[in-house]
């Protein structure tokens, strides 16, 4: 069985202040009148319909300049966030409407719904990306979100070479240390021939010194 009611607190999904809607009657009876959320429609409760409408005004105009204004502060922000990735830049998982939230909060003290932040997919490579913003039913907006990695980057020094990491060798300065080849001193020598043997001076033979007199 359906009732009508009015409305006196704005209600997601069902409606604002002065709205006049039909919902069940436990619904009314059990939930919205014990809570103060809504009255029975009755001649005497019309007559506060007017009062009603322009509190729904007030309201709707705060949150309208509310919302303005923090989508102003949001798009001059880069809201970072550091995930584990591997080394071809992988990640390992996706970044979330919800972490984007988180991360608002811990950075910036900025509290947004995680409804508020339009992804059209999870965010799942490393990189700078603009994310759409709905702030209010009139207002849009856009945040810079920076997705990096935990992982420490390879350090510059390091040369790739054939798909492998090496460190780089370093020249010292200073006195060379690089070792010489040795001369061909121990080669074996050649034989001597006949003719050179005739040229060399013969070598007088060795006589004994005179002994010292005693």
């Amino acid at each position: 069985m359906k009732t009508e009611v009015i409305l006196t607190h704005n209600i997601v999904g069902l409606g604002g202040e002065s709205d006049q809607v039909k919902v069940s009657a436990g619904y009314a009876r059990n939930y919205l009148f014990p809570h103060s959320l809504a009255i029975p429609v009755t001649q005497a409760n019309k007559r506060r319909l007017e009062a009603l409408r322009q509190r729904r005004a007030e309201r709707e105009a705060h949150e309208f300049n509310t919302m303005s204004e923090l989508s102003k502060g949001l798009a001059k922000l880069t809201c970072v966030l550091k995930v584990k990735a591997g080394e071809d830049g992988k990640m390992f998982g996706a970044v979330t409407a919800g972490m984007i939230a988180d991360e608002l909060k811990h950075q910036f003290d900025v509290s947004l719904e995680k409804r508020r932040i339009h992804l059209d997919h999870p965010i799942k490579t490393l990189g700078e990306y603009e994310v759409e913003l709905h702030l209010h039913a009139e207002v849009k907006g856009t945040l810079k979100v920076r997705v990096e990695s935990t992982t420490p980057a390879a350090p510059l020094e390091t040369i790739a070479t054939d798909g492998k990491t090496e460190a780089p060798r370093t020249e010292k300065r200073g006195r060379r240390t690089d070792k010489v080849e040795a001369a061909p001193e121990a080669a074996e020598k050649k034989p001597a021939t006949k003719a050179e043997k005739a040229a060399r001076p013969e070598r007088k033979p060795k006589t004994d010194k005179p002994a010292k007199a005693e």
